[in-house]
């Protein structure tokens, strides 16, 4: 494909950036150029953010309804172009073409569904405790919200993020992940040919500093941020220090729990597609695996031959089950974990080896890796690798099973299989997590309820259905007495 040309949305116009030259590979064949341009400067995100406080009386005083008819527009946009936005998915970051294409389609769901957003309530009456008087919670955007977005998922989760905040009223600056800036062109493009006023949505493509000069702006009124756990903190200190509302979803370390009743053919299935599907490089993926003795060989038995069969390759090729990671620099990363959990006493049944010829020696390919932990301390538990690497433990019982899917400072999703509601139950109150799945795999998000982790995996409000709201607005109590009638 002829390398897209980087370009960003500022106050309404689409603008070469003046930074430092900026370059986006394909990981499955890194000497493919796929997007070229410059970052924006910091001068450039001061103009963006202007635009934006300029643009937000008017879009605030838009009524909602007029607001989701923009999301509605640019809904049909994007499901219009899914095969070609999925292809070039697929191409800059990684995943197979059928995943791409479901994650163009699953943003046009995100901006359809807020597109409705006006036929929902916009606010609470109370009853007063005093006679002719009615309390009434009304809400009101935020203002300009900074935006900044990871590489994994380059249009949904910039979807589940942009589009709550556009309609409920704010404008917005993103700075999406500089590895993956063809999608976020593409959206931003779906959104403009929409209808949405200039301003409204100020895209600014660009490094660290880039999401710096958006963090430390004093005009931004509210900051929502997925990614890395540690820059995550960073961020919320700033925005603590700025005294500024943020909504962040961070890091996992996330269980699947299979207990000795469980269907073994699905849970085989479902933990493949948790720990592999997107090459591993989801906050939700499954990289813990907790498996109880009675079923034990068998399950991992099963699993194993799976991983072993998981055809990897190009992304774009219909037959691939599994691409690359993003960059290099996270293929060793993920490499040299597998080394250190190796070198703590864990033993490799799947994967573990770097690909020494051929086209997956040539990109960013990792083998599906599984590795068996015999109890001992390994930091392959406990960090997040963000690869396609499962690391396996036995339990004794459900009881223990549940405990060693507690065992992280991560709280985000978890999964369990099993046929007993008791279990079940159990799992419901005991797991510390923000989403459990039963008998399917630990990933997966619904727009319409609601997204976020517990413990250090999330901070500030849930992310997307109702939840959206508790972040993206602010309450106004209104006590309401009249005059007196006839007067």
């Amino acid at each position: 494909m002829t390398p897209v040309t980087i370009n960003h949305l500022v106050a309404g116009d689409w603008v070469a950036g003046a930074g430092d030259v900026v370059v986006s590979v394909n990981p499955a064949r890194p000497g493919d150029i796929v997007a070229e341009g410059h970052n924006a400067t910091t001068a450039q995100v001061d103009t963006a953010v202007a635009a934006a406080a300029e643009a937000f009386r008017a879009w605030a005083a838009t009524p909602t309804h007029q607001r989701g008819a923009v999301l509605l527009a640019a809904a049909q946009i994007v499901d219009r172009n899914a095969e070609a936005w999925g292809l070039e998915l697929a191409t800059e970051e990684g995943k197979t073409k059928a995943e791409g294409i479901g994650e163009v389609r699953r943003a046009a769901q995100i901006l359809r569904y807020y597109g409705n957003e006006g036929d929902r309530q916009a606010g609470e009456i109370f009853s007063s405790p005093r006679a002719g008087e009615q309390i009434l919670v009304t809400r009101k955007p935020l203002g300009v919200v900074g935006v900044i977005t990871p590489f994994n998922f380059p249009i949904a989760i910039p979807a589940w993020k942009i589009a709550p905040a556009l309609v409920y009223g704010n404008t917005v600056v993103w700075k999406p992940a500089s590895t993956v800036p063809v999608l976020a062109i593409r959206f931003a493009q779906a959104l403009t040919e929409a209808g949405l006023p200039a301003g409204a949505l100020n895209l600014v493509i660009g490094d660290s500093e880039t999401g710096t000069a958006i963090v430390d702006h004093p005009r931004i009124d509210g900051l929502t941020f997925t990614g890395s756990t540690a820059v995550g903190r960073r961020l919320a200190s700033v925005a603590a220090t700025c005294g500024i509302p943020m909504q962040a979803e961070m890091g996992g370390k996330n269980a699947a729990v299979v207990l000795d009743d469980a269907d073994l053919d699905v849970a085989v299935e479902q933990v493949m597609l948790g720990a592999f599907r997107s090459t591993g490089q989801k906050c939700t993926a499954t990289s813990r695996l907790i498996v109880t003795d009675g079923i034990a060989d068998k399950f991992t038995e099963a699993l194993v031959e799976r991983a072993r069969a998981l055809r990897v390759g190009d992304p774009t090729d219909d037959a691939t089950e599994m691409g690359p990671v993003i960059t290099d620099t996270s293929r060793a990363s993920i490499l040299a974990g597998i080394d250190t959990a190796v070198a703590q006493g864990a033993t490799v049944l799947a994967g573990g080896r770097p690909y020494t010829e051929g086209p997956l020696a040539e990109g960013y390919f990792i083998a599906p890796t599984v590795l068996e932990l015999d109890g001992s301390p390994a930091k392959v538990w406990s960090e997040e690798l963000f690869g396609p690497v499962l690391a396996v433990r036995r339990a004794a019982d459900a009881d223990e099973a549940f405990e060693l899917a507690n065992d992280s400072e991560f709280g985000l999703s978890a999964a369990i299989f099993t046929q007993d509601v008791t279990r079940v139950l159990q799992a419901m109150e005991q797991i510390d997590v923000g989403v459990l799945h039963v008998n399917s795999e630990s990933a997966g998000a619904d727009p319409h309820v609601p997204f976020g982790g517990d413990k250090k995996s999330g901070l500030g409000p849930k992310e997307q259905g109702a939840a959206a709201r508790d972040f993206f607005t602010h309450t106004t109590t209104v006590y309401l007495r009249g005059g007196r009638p006839g007067v």
